[in-house]
């Protein structure tokens, strides 16, 4: 077919479960022909669709604001330069979020398919790039989950008569080690936070190799953890939109507050001033750059496959590129303000043990589980701060971990929707056995020596192989697919100048495999 040409085709398309004749039209570009529906949602009406617009910006902010945006982000700024930082951060922004978000929005609105099978329709050589983001969300939400698990038992634990980590005058701290404060860079000490955390939560053992017993306490909140995932999750998009107007806006009034609060304290000034001094002589160090784009890659959420799900329930008009930015500058703002939030508390910590912030600053789950209910015990008025603060963990966490779930459940009714339904019934079933598996497989985290496996978990699951994804992604959409009809930007940004696979135009590396290798 030449240029200029327009043909109809009819063929058969798998939606949800749903196989439905549709015509297509192509439809010419500059030097390449795109398949694209020829009316709006004929192609998909069987699909569910969010409710409004609203929600899918909603669950989008939710899922890409996370547990990384409040004990990542911070640490990694203050680290990397400070104010400084902000510069590689908002040019890998530019240059990789938005354009790999666009592009993974874009997939999912115009195929309305889960990962897996927009990817086979697009380029099915590379259907393989779509279940390794399926093993990857499901393998991460087994013990993100967990996160959620030990969130649940500081919440609870804020209702006592007093905090359980502000004293060592428990049964399970060890008086000659136990410190009330931060001990500082004594080697032998250790605060009743951080007893708390490795004595009582966790019961720790001395490695891997002994696993220990059931933590029956975390047994059921594990099982409460995923009792809520799967309530708020089992109607699909009609319960889940529903559910983000809470958990994805909860979070920022009570940020607000916490800084409300925080920037009142003595020290406060001095921690934010760690936080954003710029030390310019950083943008020189490449590892900085790397920083700042794994962080903005890792944040938003790109090659995880929720992504192409939830905007696979979008109507098939909904302006992607709206949302796109919508979503990744709330989550750049988010790590900011987080970023005030945690280091103004620090500073505040850092004034009343008169020790230096570097002594206290730290990141992953030691901040908000050891650094941050500390922080909190010493304040006024903290079994209320604290039950607000991990309240607002739960919601974060919650969110990331619908969409986790769901790009499995779309998977499956995608993929296998009227079989699995013909055995089971309904759909809530199906979500029900996504959920209980995930329970399963979370189990060994709750041991005595579940934390060792946890961490072994969280280093290797989702670092590099993400990179990988990521670039497949790129290749399959812009040059086995074709990007003629957008922008410069986009296939700058992208991949090449090619208007398709078979163009003869030149072509360059794409600015975003810079960003991610």
């Amino acid at each position: 077919m030449g240029v200029g040409s327009e043909n109809a085709l009819s063929t058969s398309v798998h939606n949800g479960g749903y196989n439905e004749e549709v015509e297509f039209t192509l439809k010419p570009s500059l030097s390449s022909e795109v398949m694209v529906p020829e009316k709006g949602d004929r192609a998909t009406s069987g699909r569910e669709t969010w409710s409004r617009r609203l929600e899918f910006i909603l669950a989008s902010v939710g899922y890409a604001v996370g547990l990384g945006n409040v004990w990542r982000f911070p640490y990694l700024c203050y680290r990397s330069g400070g104010g400084a930082f902000l510069v590689p951060y908002f040019i890998m922004l530019f240059l990789c979020g938005i354009p790999l978000l666009f592009m993974e929005f874009a997939i999912g609105q115009y195929t309305r398919l889960g990962p897996v099978h927009a990817l086979a329709k697009i380029c099915p050589l590379l259907k393989g790039v779509g279940l390794a983001t399926i093993v990857i969300s499901y393998v991460l939400s087994t013990y993100y989950n967990v996160l959620m698990t030990w969130t649940l038992y500081y919440f609870f634990n804020t209702f006592r008569t007093s905090l359980p980590w502000q004293s060592c005058n428990n049964t399970w701290n060890v008086l000659a080690n136990c410190s009330t404060g931060f001990p500082g860079n004594s080697t032998h000490l250790q605060s009743a936070s951080q007893q708390f955390f490795d004595r009582r939560l966790l019961e720790m053992t001395n490695g891997i190799e002994d696993l220990g017993g059931l933590r029956w306490e975390l047994f059921g909140l594990l099982i409460l953890a995923w009792a809520i995932v799967y309530l708020c999750i089992f109607k699909g998009v009609k319960s889940t939109g529903k559910v983000v107007y809470f958990t994805a806006t909860f979070p920022y009034f009570i940020l607000f507050a916490l800084m409300v609060n925080n920037v009142q304290l003595p020290g406060a000034r001095d921690g934010i001033l760690y936080f954003l001094m710029p030390n310019w002589g950083k943008l020189l160090e490449v590892q900085v750059w790397v920083n700042a784009a794994a962080q903005i890659f890792n944040s938003i959420g790109v090659s995880f496959g929720s992504m192409i799900s939830m905007a696979s329930y979008n109507k098939f008009n909904n302006n992607i590129l709206r949302d796109t930015l919508i979503v990744s500058l709330a989550n750049s703002a988010t790590s900011l303000f987080a970023g005030i939030v945690i280091f103004s508390a620090i500073g505040y910590m850092a004034h009343i043990h008169n020790l230096p912030v570097d002594n206290i600053a730290t990141d992953g789950p030691g901040l908000v589980f050891v650094v941050y209910p500390e922080v909190l015990s010493t304040m006024p008025l903290s079994q209320l701060w604290s039950a607000l603060f991990f309240l607002m963990l739960l919601c974060l966490g919650l969110d990331s971990q619908f969409a986790m779930v769901e790009v499995v459940v779309t998977f499956i009714m995608d993929g296998f929707g009227p079989t699995v339904l013909r055995v089971v019934k309904r759909k809530e079933f199906v979500v029900l056995a996504v959920c209980m598996v995930g329970f399963l497989l979370g189990i060994p985290h709750i041991t005595q020596g579940g934390i060792y496996v946890f961490q072994l978990m969280d280093h290797y699951t989702a670092v590099v192989s993400l990179m990988f994804l990521a670039f497949f992604e790129v290749l399959a959409t812009c040059w086995l697919f074709g990007v003629g009809r957008l922008s410069f930007l986009w296939r700058a940004c992208w991949g090449n100048a090619q208007t398709s696979s078979f163009g003869s135009a030149g072509w360059w590396p794409p600015l975003c495999w810079f960003c991610v290798s």
